[in-house]
């Protein structure tokens, strides 16, 4: 298939246009992107935008008939010496490679691009953005991002706001901080955020929505000042999801439909279900 002055559309092409979007100099240095297989000349005619790079999202590249998986998070982000096909990741490239699947990864490098992963994020809960939370290189560029609500809303309000943005899952919503308490500035980072709440509280904001958020990072953080920003803890597949649909609109933009993109519907999320107590007795 050609586009763009007659040339064929290939993985290469594909990945250069991810890669003007998210800058691989942006990447952590303990990070792991780009493309993890496929042939920079082969075509691109379908290409699939996901999370996670699991059997299930494989699954559904092979069923779409997708020519290059987009995912966020690396495959192989720890130092391997092989991949033999009678190992998780391994059996995944090989079945990639088998079915002539490319595998790009925009893992930090898409977090603090602009726009990027966290710009998503607070696009789907409806904040108009500022500034980065945490700013890298350049004014607009870096970690999370600092966002205003068109009006104010009660916490309780807000959380429900969150859990109605993003898809579905046994995680859920939570939030920490008095129900009641307005919320109209709000500080984002897709995935997990921890280490962000420092500045969350230095830029004054009412609330902070991030992912995997523990007992007693959080508890330390509402006592750490008067006015520390309310949490909202969603999952970490869910926060980053709304991704998907950016990356797949810089191929769009790209090459137009001369290369069909599809955001994932497989909800990678790791939890299956949530179980509450159901008798009455506090033990």
């Amino acid at each position: 298939m050609a586009g763009g002055g007659g040339q064929l559309i290939t993985v290469g092409r594909v990945v250069a246009a991810l890669e003007a979007a998210y800058p691989p100099e942006l990447a952590e240095s303990w990070d792991a992107v780009g493309l993890v297989c496929g042939d920079p000349a082969d075509e691109v005619r379908r290409a699939l935008v996901c999370v996670d790079p699991t059997e299930s999202t494989v699954d559904e590249a092979v069923e779409l008939g997708a020519d290059l998986v987009v995912a966020h998070h690396p495959l192989l982000l720890r130092g391997v010496h092989g991949v033999p096909a009678n190992t998780p990741k391994g059996s995944l490239v090989h079945r990639l490679i088998r079915s002539g699947i490319a595998l790009y990864c925009a893992h930090t490098n898409a977090d603090s691009a602009s726009p990027g992963v966290s710009d998503a994020l607070a696009a789907a809960i409806g904040l108009t953005v500022s500034a980065p939370l945490s700013p890298k290189e350049q004014p607009h560029l870096g970690l999370g991002r600092i966002g205003e609500l068109p009006e104010p809303e009660p916490l309780a309000v807000f959380a429900q706001r969150v859990a109605d943005a993003l898809p579905e899952t046994a995680w859920g919503v939570r939030a920490a901080g008095d129900p009641q308490r307005l919320i109209r500035t709000v500080a984002v980072c897709g995935g997990a955020g921890d280490s962000l709440l420092a500045q969350a509280t230095a830029a004054g904001v009412d609330a902070y929505v991030t992912a995997d958020l523990r007992h007693h990072v959080s508890g330390e953080h509402l006592d750490s000042a008067p006015h520390a920003p309310a949490l909202v803890d969603v999952s970490h597949w869910a926060s980053e999801w709304p991704w998907c649909d950016q990356a797949a609109g810089v191929v769009r933009a790209a090459f137009g439909g001369n290369v069909e993109t599809h955001t994932s519907t497989r909800r990678t999320d790791p939890w299956t279900l949530r179980a509450a107590r159901t008798g009455r007795t506090a033990r």
